[in-house]
């Protein structure tokens, strides 16, 4: 008898076949949630990915953040980026974090925005890791059913490139209310977007809107935007695809100092502002 029969390979499907299959996450049977931490209370979880890497989700992560930590709200953030964290130094945090009989305590940016990321476990937030696929799956678990995240209305989970062993762990695992991707003006974005959403779709996951960053870069003298990446082809991608565009972010080297001097809470970034009033009306 197979094991999942809703699988279009049902008649050669065994348990261990199914096992992080992503037909076993459809409907009422699919795969269980992890359960929150006794000790949290995480109303709305959010997460950011993207097809590939190297087009700024972390920046648009930490956006969305401070947008949401400024109109009010308790934000976290879950680097889930394992081997790539870069979310507390944006924020200027650093050190460890330390536990309690109920789980692990996030640091706070001197925002308020809570911060649990595996470079504030490490001994020297310089030391590479070198983990495999399932002890990196397991760590994201931990950051959220070991985690003492408390009261907190929006949690962001800024999660590494591609389609790979953590967005699936996070999609399965994690109680997401819908997600955001990120990408660039370039000729293959709508690859790039059609792959996160696909996947997205796949684990019946919303797919909120989408994010152009690096979409232009503004002349500091005349003002005039210039297309340094390429023309725009994002507003043909959401249409296709039927969801918003939340927004076109500029470069601007104002934001990467922030980021480089620990101050990212700082910025104003008010082009996601339809994205953040998308995330309010959740």
């Amino acid at each position: 008898m197979p094991e999942n029969s809703s699988c279009s390979s049902a008649s050669t499907c065994s348990r261990e076949s199914c096992e992080g299959c992503p037909s076993k996450a459809k409907g009422g049977s699919g795969i269980a949630k992890e359960p929150m931490n006794k000790a949290s209370n995480v109303k709305k979880v959010i997460g950011v990915v993207s097809g590939k890497g190297g087009v700024g989700k972390s920046f648009v992560t930490s956006s969305l953040a401070c947008a949401m930590n400024k109109a009010g709200y308790k934000v976290g953030i879950m680097d889930a980026d394992i081997t790539g964290p870069s979310i507390p130094k944006m924020f200027g945090v650093h050190g460890q974090v330390y536990g309690t009989e109920d789980g692990m305590v996030p640091m706070a940016a001197e925002n308020g925005i809570k911060i649990m990321s595996v470079n504030l476990l490490l001994d020297n937030e310089e030391d590479p890791v070198i983990w495999r696929g399932p002890v990196i799956a397991g760590v994201v678990k931990q950051f959220w059913n070991e985690t003492v995240w408390g009261d907190i209305d929006y949690l962001f989970v800024d999660m590494p490139p591609g389609t790979g062993d953590v967005p699936l762990t996070v999609f399965q695992s994690l109680p997401v209310d819908g997600i955001v991707i990120v990408t660039s003006p370039q000729e293959l974005v709508q690859m790039i977007v059609k792959k996160a959403y696909n996947m997205a779709d796949m684990m019946h996951i919303p797919v909120l809107g989408v994010v152009e960053n690096f979409s232009y870069l503004e002349c500091p003298d005349c003002g005039k935007k210039i297309n340094v990446f390429g023309q725009s082809h994002v507003d043909e991608a959401a249409k296709e695809l039927g969801i918003p565009v939340f927004g076109k972010l500029p470069v601007d080297p104002a934001y990467a100092e922030k980021a480089d001097e620990g101050k990212f809470f700082e910025i104003d970034n008010p082009y996601l502002a339809a994205g953040v009033e998308t995330l309010k009306n959740l």
